[in-house]
Order: structure tokens, then sequence, then C-alpha cells
């Protein structure tokens, strides 16, 4: 059997491009198979691993959005995780979504939810017999460009700020409870120039070369 990889994430991970200029198929507001990371990731890995995806816009890790119902990660976590066991590996991607104002938190307070998450994985029959593996990368922080961008009312004043905070939250996150930690911030990862906090079609490529290149070390 394949090493089972399953990527959990927001929009960055289902790959939603709000610049149509940036992606073969603007019209789908989605990078395609060619083009989003856990896609390329596959390729990078090659057929001795199958990598899942499992993004969602809007998703928060532990925050049930009073707007839209299921997007809390921690509710979809079990039969997301017992579908595709055994798992060798499990990605979070997530935080960005609780930076928003009605969420009314902070960079810590998100970070608790993250590690609620993990330790609820951690305690999900999924993982075939083998300890949980769990690599948390923190997202690239929002650029202040979000402040005057169309989204710039759902966001709130705060969300640049909060999302700066989470990358050493997440690396406590995962120093606590025995995870692997990547921070997107040291990546060089680019936004688009739209609402500034979605990766462009260069990010993806990135993101899933440096993922190809750390993944077989964390499978040992």
């Amino acid at each position: 059997m394949r090493r089972h990889i399953l990527c959990l994430g927001d929009s960055n991970t289902h790959g939603y491009c709000a610049d149509p200029q940036d992606c073969a198929d603007g019209i789908c507001q989605r990078f395609n198979e060619e083009e989003r990371w856990p896609c390329l990731l596959q390729q990078g890995l090659g057929q001795d691993y199958l990598v899942i995806e499992a993004g969602m816009s809007g998703r928060t890790t532990v925050f049930d959005d009073p707007l839209e119902e299921g997007l809390s990660a921690l509710s979809c976590l079990r039969p997301c995780l017992k579908s595709h066991r055994p798992l060798d590996l499990l990605i979070v991607m997530l935080g960005t979504n609780d930076t928003k104002e009605r969420f009314s938190t902070n960079a810590y307070v998100i970070g608790r939810g993250m590690e609620r998450l993990v330790q609820q994985a951690k305690a999900i029959d999924c993982w075939g017999g083998r300890n949980p593996n769990m690599l948390i990368v923190a997202p690239k922080a929002i650029e202040p460009g979000v402040l005057t961008s169309p989204v710039a009312e759902e966001m709130g004043p705060r969300c640049v700020e909060i999302s700066r905070q989470l990358g050493e939250q997440y690396r406590q996150v995962a120093q606590r409870n025995g995870c692997h930690f990547l921070d997107a911030n040291t990546l060089g990862l680019t936004y688009n120039s739209i609402d500034f906090m979605h990766l462009t079609r260069g990010a993806h490529a990135r993101l899933a070369d440096v993922l190809a290149e750390l993944i077989p070390s964390l499978l040992l």
C-alpha cells in the first residue's frame, strides 16, 4: 500500500484563485490539478505516495462560523481521517479564516484551537497501528493590502496583526504535542494583489517543492 498523506486546510489547500489571470481555468476561480500544491506534491513524491486533498474555503480550526455551517475542521475531523485510514501523515494548514473579525479572537486562542484539533486527531483510530504523525504548517501571514481590498470588511482591521503571530503559536503547539512544524512565512511564498491572502500559482508550486523534499524524512 502507498503511503497516505492527508492535506487538511482551507481555500489555500482547496486552490482558490482570486486572480483569473493567474490560473489556466480562470472562470472556475480554482487552480487546476496541474497548479494546486497538493496535486503538485503528488507529482513530486511519486507513485509510492497517495496525497489526499481535503481543503475547503472558509474552514477554521475549531470555530463554528455563524454565517455558514460546516466550516470547523474539528466537526469533520473524525469522518475525514477515518475515511482515508491508514494515514501515514496528516498535514494541517489552517488559521487564516480564524482571524476574521466575526470570531473576535486572538493568536493565542487560535493556537489553542489548533492544539485541540491536533490532540483530537491523535486520538482517532486512523493511524494503522503506528504513532500519530502530523505536520503543522503555519500559513503565510495576511498582507496589509487586504485592509483596502474587497474582503476588508469581512476580515476586519486586526486580521493582519493576528495572522503574523500564528507562526510562533503553532511552533509551540507542535513542540508540546510532538508534531512536525513548518512556517510558510519562511518560504518566500507570494499572495495575489487582489485580496492579499491567497497563494499565487507560483506559490503553490514552491510550497509543493518544499514539502516534497521534506516529507520523506518525516516518514522514516
